[in-house]
């Protein structure tokens, strides 16, 4: 009998062992402080901003939604999410399918510069922005030559913004490229595909929903920053403030209830992100599990015929 053959019949007859050896009550244990810990600073805390928000009742829940400074600042976190999701969504792609299908000089130093956001505190990234466009900046006397303004306007806040969430797309993007490979794509292109069929028809597919979790994440990110948008913006009630901005300014102005109503807002943009999410990567994760089966079938039908 042929050892390759010995070694798959000891294996198909050793009984399978558990993934983990320890007692019920350690797992019970660990699942309970986990269960703990996630209620003691999400759940709790979310829960009480509905509630402190539904305290006056939904009367005055939609009174201090339909404000014209929340009407506004609603409308000025839309259309700031609106400009840098996709913005970072293109960067991401680009930037992704240049690092992991084309070997170049400094491609580490591009992988660096995708980091650096994360790296940064966003207030130090708001104060970058007013080094470089503001009255006193580097570039500060040209725009004003030219009457353009950026820092204490919407441009800024859109800057700051896409500068703080630019990593997110690329980063996601990155470790599934490279699972993926180039394979693919030089079969498509030996095959006589151009560069673009070769992109739509075979790399989009096979990142789809990692794209589609990333744009998520992106645009949840986008909708509730704070730190550098609150650096350029000057919290200019009604013309530069976002809603995170203007749940601080209703908050120190102990205007609670309005302060908690629009909180509650974007605590439910966060939820319906995260359902989205989790929609998503039960997808991602039923594709991968169809694809090893498929591939698994294809490596036992090759070595009966062998």
């Amino acid at each position: 009998m042929p050892a390759e053959l010995t070694l798959t019949t000891s294996m198909e007859r050793a009984p399978a062992r558990a993934a983990t050896a320890e007692p019920t009550w350690v797992r019970a244990l660990l699942i309970g402080a986990a269960l703990a810990v996630l209620a003691l600073f999400v759940v709790i805390p979310m829960a009480s901003v509905f509630v402190y928000a539904l305290r006056d009742g939904l009367a005055a829940c939609f009174s201090a939604i339909t404000q014209s400074d929340a009407l506004w600042a609603i409308l000025l976190t839309l259309f700031t999410a609106s400009i840098a999701v996709p913005l970072n969504t293109l960067f991401g792609i680009a930037a992704s399918w240049a690092i992991t299908k084309f070997d170049f000089r400094g491609k580490n130093i591009l992988i660096t510069l995708i980091d650096l956001p994360l790296a940064v505190s966003p207030v130090i990234s708001g104060m970058i922005l007013v080094l470089l466009f503001g009255a006193q900046g580097i570039l500060g006397p040209w725009l004003r030559q030219h009457d353009v303004r950026i820092i204490f306007a919407i441009p800024g806040i859109v800057l700051a913004t896409v500068f703080v969430t630019f990593p997110f797309v690329a980063r996601e993007l990155i470790p599934i490229m490279e699972s993926t490979g180039t394979e693919e794509e030089e079969a498509a292109l030996v095959l006589g595909a151009s560069g673009w069929q070769t992109f739509f028809r075979v790399t989009l597919p096979n990142i789809k929903w990692g794209l589609l979790y990333a744009v998520i994440i992106c645009n949840a990110r986008a909708m509730g920053e704070f730190g550098a948008v609150s650096v350029v913006s000057g919290n200019i009630r009604g013309k530069t403030t976002t809603m995170p901005l203007y749940v601080e300014i209703l908050y120190n102005q102990y205007e609670l209830s309005a302060a908690f109503t629009i909180a509650s807002l974007l605590t439910s943009l966060a939820l319906a992100t995260l359902i989205a999410n989790v929609s998503s990567d039960a997808r991602a994760s039923r594709k991968r599990l169809r694809t090893g089966t498929r591939n698994s079938r294809r490596i036992l039908n090759e070595y009966r015929t062998v």
